[in-house]
């Protein structure tokens, strides 16, 4: 592993996750479109290192660079950013916000109730959400729902810079040898 690389892992995965610990603390367990999208956007920023990355790689290589080389780059660094935001995440919540997801799921049943829903549908949302909250005792599911709003993420914009970056050698370029 380069070192660059797992610098600009290590980059994403802190700037993601002060980003996470600030935007948690000042919705303060709100469940709003506005939060989410703020957040989605800020993993989408916090990823586009993997294009920097990847196209360093390519420059180092003689302009040439596979879609497996690109790939294992840019999925190295969703591990590792997805990974310290996960345990920045089990951070804020066991030390400083415990009542997180009691928060989060008042505010989703009262969304809910206000959604206009047949009983039967209420019913199957509020059973869902305490649901939820009952999984969210237990850490090990905290890790799997943690990793699963980041690491998808990180996946897709992975695909796409390896698909966008990669290129052969093969294309008529000339590489010269050392």
């Amino acid at each position: 592993m380069k070192k660059r690389t797992l610098l600009l892992a290590l980059a994403s995965g802190v700037a993601i996750s002060l980003f996470m610990t600030i935007s948690v603390v000042y919705c303060n367990g709100q469940d709003s479109a506005w939060s989410m999208l703020v957040g989605y956007t800020a993993m989408i920023l916090a990823f586009s290192v993997i294009f920097v990355a990847i196209k360093k790689q390519r420059d180092e290589n003689g302009g040439v660079i596979t879609f497996g080389q690109a790939f294992r780059t840019a999925l190295l660094i969703t591990l590792i950013t997805s990974t310290i935001y996960v345990i920045a995440w089990l951070v804020d919540y066991h030390v400083f916000m415990p009542d997180f997801m009691d928060k989060y799921a008042a505010t989703s049943i009262k969304a809910a109730q206000a959604a206009h829903l047949s009983p039967q549908q209420l019913k199957e949302k509020i059973d869902s959400i305490n649901q939820m909250k009952e999984m969210y005792r237990s850490t090990f599911w905290v890790i799997v729902f943690t990793y699963a709003e980041i690491f998808p993420v990180g996946l897709v914009i992975s695909l796409i810079a390896a698909l966008i970056l990669k290129r052969s050698g093969d294309k008529g370029q000339v590489i010269a040898a050392n």
